[in-house]
């Protein structure tokens, strides 16, 4: 059990000096702007509620997409729970300061944002792991699916809008159910949404977020075909196969 934690932590040292770190850096602080952004609601009717999240979730899935294309699913999620842990240590700093009284001014805007729901980043955190772990294992297997063109542009945009549709839709819908089916009813003064409502809502979301990676993912593929004329992460990719 040491020995495999050992070569698993070699393995994921080798994985982040491969990535570059741009793309890395990119999706850590969309996870982080996610869940601050989420405190907004943009558009709420009886069929659709969208918060601001929606703005920057698209590079979150564009980066963990353009990841698995190139290092394969497992990669993938190593970096999402590297993501999912500096965005709970960065939740638990911002939960601090909002809790350190000051008389210099009013923060009770700044304490109430800040200072978040337990319940909501319990399920926000969950909501984004399982999606995460649906996104890349659907990504990497719709892309085995195309044999004679792998690397192509219809390989790339069938494996990066289904798995981001069904992703999305997991996450909001993990989401929904566990903050506003479970914890909203005890801790809102019996606010609450019905299954079926998280449900639509999800679907209406992903709809529209999947809008925003149709829009964004040229870029997602010049770089994973930029990535592959590079040859970048080589050294894990020979550690892998010493492995064998």
């Amino acid at each position: 059990m040491k020995k495999r934690l050992l070569k698993e932590k070699e393995a994921f040292g080798i994985l982040l000096r491969s990535i570059p770190a741009t793309v890395v850096t990119l999706f850590v602080v969309s996870v982080i702007s996610m869940n601050l952004l989420a405190n907004k609601t943009l558009l709420q009717l009886d069929w659709i509620a969208l918060d601001g999240g929606i703005l920057i979730s698209w590079l979150s899935f564009m980066c963990m997409d353009i990841i698995t294309k190139h290092f394969g699913p497992g990669a993938s999620n190593r970096i999402s729970v590297l993501a999912a842990a500096i965005n709970l240590l960065t939740c638990l700093i911002f939960f601090v300061a909002s809790a350190i009284p000051s008389t210099a001014a009013d923060y009770s805007a700044f304490d109430s944002i800040f200072g978040g729901t337990w319940f909501i980043l319990l399920g926000s955190t969950v909501a984004f792991l399982f999606s995460a772990v649906i996104n890349n294992t659907l990504n990497w297997l719709i892309g085995s699916l195309f044999k004679r063109n792998p690397d192509g542009k219809a390989a790339y945009a069938a494996r990066t809008y289904i798995s981001t549709f069904i992703g999305q839709f997991s996450d909001n819908f993990i989401f929904s159910v566990i903050v506003f089916v479970f914890f909203a009813p005890i801790f809102w003064d019996g606010f609450h949404w019905t299954v079926l409502q998280c449900a639509m809502c999800a679907l209406t979301g992903a709809v529209a977020e999947l809008v925003m990676e149709i829009a964004f993912s040229p870029i997602g593929y010049r770089i994973a075909k930029k990535w592959q004329a590079e040859s970048v992460g080589k050294e894990y990719f020979d550690y892998k196969e010493s492995l064998k």
